[in-house]
């Protein structure tokens, strides 16, 4: 089982030390924990959930309407079953990809810059939402981020101020349709960058290695998930993993998913936090599921996620580079 923090006392305006005590101990255990108090209201992921069922019990040529190859760079829109790749292998899911909403004239929309820019909205009713959605969800992920930084010994506004002054924002809808034997909705694998934030709906699938041992995430209405991603275990040193997860569906039913990525800017240098150890870069890379040393790269948060994204979306990154 994973860690299921309250934190209320942090939206109250608390320092929040008891919270932070929580997060570090999750954050060395399996870095998985679930969090309630959070004020993010019921009506809200329950309408997210019901415009993203619309959505997806559309036929296929019309979902293709938002592809993600219209989007070209921006990495927006949806993809079909089989679309995404994990360690080399189609993930058993379909999704529609969003980002931060920025018009034409910003001046990272006007530069070409990667994974930024408009939005591709399959209806105002999905637009409305997903906004409002991801506005909740990054304000409750800067809160455990205070909270996450008061862990390690950090002023609470560090990475505010720090590699996260202008935080990237991904957030995904994910379906997983019903799946039997050795099909995966998405293989082991950990995420990318800093904290991920995610609503489950009731069906379950989710499961993280801890110890050696995979363990079911069974979810909790209201509650959210969330786990540390491979820019904050490179940050500590390797004090906090970024622990590998999976989904797969069995249940028979629909599974739905909705995860937001909180991430560096993407002009960030991630480099280690003050008082954190010398990691061992070969221990790490041993033990990680894909072999690669989260210690070793050397670049900006953004060359580091545009390198993952190759692999997950190979035609795509080969269209939109060429």
């Amino acid at each position: 089982m994973v860690a299921t923090i309250d934190v209320s006392l942090l939206r109250a305006g608390d320092p929040g030390d008891a919270v932070a005590h929580a997060i570090d101990r999750a954050c060395r255990d399996n870095g998985f924990f679930a969090i309630t108090g959070h004020g993010i209201p019921l009506a809200l992921s329950d309408e997210l959930e019901r415009v993203s069922r619309e959505f997806f019990a559309l036929p296929e040529a019309t979902k293709l309407e938002i592809a993600m190859a219209r989007a070209g760079r921006r990495w927006r829109g949806f993809f079909p079953v089989g679309g995404e790749l994990t360690s080399g292998q189609p993930d058993q899911k379909e999704g529609v990809y969003f980002g931060r909403e920025l018009p034409a004239e910003d001046p990272r929309v006007v530069a070409g810059v990667p994974l930024h820019g408009p939005n591709l909205w399959p209806s105002r009713e999905m637009e409305a939402t997903v906004l409002a959605w991801i506005a909740a969800t990054a304000e409750v992920a800067a809160l455990v981020m205070t909270a996450i930084a008061r862990a390690l010994g950090l002023q609470a506004d560090y990475f505010a101020t720090t590699c996260m002054q202008d935080p990237t924002l991904l957030f995904r809808i994910f379906h997983y349709p019903p799946t039997s034997g050795d099909a995966w909705g998405v293989g082991e694998h950990t995420d990318y960058g800093i904290l991920t934030l995610l609503l489950q709906d009731q069906v379950g699938g989710l499961e993280v290695k801890s110890r050696g041992e995979w363990i079911a995430i069974p979810p909790e209405r209201g509650a959210i998930v969330c786990n540390i991603g491979d820019m904050l275990d490179r940050m500590t040193g390797g004090v906090y993993r970024s622990t590998p997860h999976r989904v797969r569906n069995v249940s028979g039913r629909e599974r739905y998913s909705f995860p937001l990525f909180f991430d560096p800017s993407w002009d960030a240098r991630v480099t280690r936090v003050p008082g954190a150890p010398e990691p061992e870069q070969h221990s790490d890379a041993v033990a990680r599921w894909d072999k690669a040393s989260v210690h070793a790269f050397d670049g900006t948060w953004g060359d580091y996620l545009m390198g993952k994204i190759a692999r997950v979306f190979p035609a795509l990154f080969e269209a939109t580079t060429s």
